[in-house]
C-alpha cells in the first residue's frame, strides 16, 4: 500500500467540486459534490442518535435498497435535523436538483448535511448551487480540496487521505474526506465522511467491510461526548480500475480492507486532532485486556473523561484521573497490576507501575505533554486483547466556540 496526496476524486472515475451557494454564510464554500459516471456500489453507517437528520433517513433507505448510486451531495451551515416532514421534502428536493443537472435519478444521489440543528434548509441556495457544482466538477486535485473545504463548519483544517495498492497488475485507489470538530462521540462514525474506491465490490461485501472498519476507526474517537444527529459515513466502489470483483475471504479483500481501514483511521485521527478548541491529540491504547470489547470500553472511557482531557490541556500528569476513568468504565480488572505509561516526542515515561505511582519527574512529564500528540498506554495485564481510541484536550476555547456557535 502506498500513501498518496489525494482526496475523494483520487480513484479513477470520480469527480468532485465545492462551491459557495449562500446556504447560511457569505463568502465561504458550503456545498460539495462527489460524482461517478459509472454507477457505484455503496455502503453506509449512520448515527445511533434517535433524532436522525433528514439526509440520514434518506441515505439509510438508499443503502439498504442495495441499488447503485452516482453521486453524493453535501452541504454545511444547516443540518436539516429536527425539521419534520418539511425537512425530508427539502432533502428530496436537494437530491432531485443534483439528479437533474447530472441526468440521473434522485434515488441515485445520496445526501449529507451539517450545521445548526432545527433550521430549515432553504431551497433557493440549493437550486443555485446544483448547476455550479456540476460545472465545477473535476478530476483534478483542486476539486477534492474544494469539496473537503465546503463541508467544514467549526473545523480549522480540511481532512483528506488517499492510498493505492496493486491488484492483478492494476492500481486500486482509495480516497476520502471527512469533516468533524465538535459533537463527536464514539457511537457510530463521524459527522460526515465520504470514502471512494475504483475497486469492484458488491454492496453486501462493501457493507460488511465498512461496518467492521468503522468499529476500529470512526467509532474510536471522541471530542465532547455528544453523538451527532447527522453522523454519516459512505463508502462507494465504482469498479473503474478494471480489476476483477473483490470477493470476501480473498487476499484482494484483505488488501482493500487494509486500504479503506487506513483511510478511515487517518480521517478519524484528523478529526480528533482538530477537536473544537483543542491543542493536542490524545491517543489511548489499552492492552492486556481480557477481550477486545473490554479494551474498547476502557480506552473510550479514558478519552471521554473531561478530567483526563483537562489534565492533558494543562500538561498536568494527574495520572490518577486515568486510573479513575478505567475504574468506572464498567469492566472488572485488578487495579493493583495496572501499568500506565506516557509516550510523547519520542520519549517514554512510566507513570504507574502495578497500580502504584512511580517516582517520575513532574517536570519531564509536563515537557512531554506539551507535544502535539500525547499517547497513554494502559497495560491491564488481564489478557491479550487491545484497542486504541483517539480524543483531544478540553480547553477554554471549546466553551467559547459552542457558546457562540449559532452567531
Amino acid at each position: 500500500m502506498q500513501i498518496i496526496d489525494g482526496g475523494v476524486n483520487a480513484p479513477k472515475g470520480y469527480e468532485a467540486s465545492g462551491v459557495e451557494a449562500g446556504i447560511k454564510y457569505e463568502n465561504r464554500k458550503d456545498m460539495a459534490l462527489v460524482y461517478t459516471k459509472e454507477a457505484a456500489s455503496v455502503a453506509g453507517t449512520f448515527t445511533t442518535n434517535v433524532v436522525k437528520a433528514a439526509p440520514v433517513v434518506w441515505d439509510k433507505e438508499v443503502v439498504e435498497s442495495g441499488k447503485s448510486v452516482h453521486a453524493v451531495v453535501l452541504n454545511s451551515g444547516i443540518a436539516n435535523a429536527a425539521t419534520g416532514k418539511e425537512g425530508k421534502e427539502y432533502n428530496y428536493e436537494m437530491a432531485s436538483e443534483i439528479a437533474k443537472v447530472l441526468d440521473v435519478l434522485p434515488e441515485e444521489v445520496l445526501t449529507a448535511s451539517t450545521g445548526v440543528i432545527g433550521m430549515q434548509l432553504r431551497m433557493e441556495p440549493i437550486r443555485k448551487g446544483a448547476p455550479l457544482l456540476k460545472e465545477a466538477l473535476t478530476t483534478e486535485r483542486d476539486g477534492a480540496i474544494a469539496a473537503a473545504e465546503a463541508i467544514m463548519t467549526t473545523d480549522t483544517t480540511r481532512k483528506e487521505c488517499a492510498v493505492t495498492f496493486e491488484q492483478e497488475g492494476r492500481t486500486i485507489t482509495v480516497g476520502g474526506m471527512s469533516k468533524g470538530s465538535g459533537m463527536i462521540h464514539p457511537n457510530m462514525a463521524t459527522m460526515l465522511s465520504v470514502i471512494t474506491t475504483d475497486a469492484k465490490v458488491s454492496p453486501e461485501t462493501l457493507q460488511e467491510m465498512l461496518g467492521s472498519i468503522v468499529k476500529d476507526s470512526f467509532n474510536m474517537i471522541s471530542v465532547d461526548r455528544d453523538t451527532s444527529t447527522n453522523d454519516t459515513c459512505l463508502l462507494l466502489a465504482n469498479g473503474v480500475a478494471g480489476a476483477e470483483e473483490i470477493k470476501k475471504d480473498s487476499k484482494e479483500y484483505e488488501a482493500l480492507y487494509e486500504a479503506v481501514s487506513y483511510v478511515a483511521t487517518e480521517l478519524a485521527k484528523k478529526m480528533a486532532a482538530d477537536g473544537e478548541g483543542c491543542t493536542r491529540l490524545l491517543e489511548v491504547t489499552v492492552k492486556g485486556a481480557k477481550t477486545k470489547e473490554e479494551a474498547v470500553i476502557l480506552s473510550k472511557s479514558v478519552i471521554s473523561s473531561n478530567l483526563v482531557k483537562t489534565a492533558i490541556y494543562g500538561k498536568d500528569a494527574n495520572c490518577g484521573r486515568v486510573l479513575c476513568a478505567l475504574g468506572y468504565a464498567g469492566v472488572d480488572f485488578d487495579p493493583e497490576v495496572v501499568d500506565l505509561t506516557l509516550y510523547a516526542g519520542g520519549e517514554e515515561l512510566v507513570w504507574i507501575e502495578n497500580g502504584v505511582l512511580t517516582d517520575f519527574s513532574e517536570e519531564k512529564a509536563t515537557e512531554m505533554m506539551g507535544n502535539d500528540v500525547v499517547t497513554l498506554v494502559c497495560n491491564m495485564k488481564q489478557g491479550d486483547a487491545e484497542a486504541t481510541a483517539w480524543g483531544c484536550d478540553l480547553t477554554y476555547d471549546y466553551i467559547k466556540i459552542n457558546a457562540d456557535y449559532r452567531s
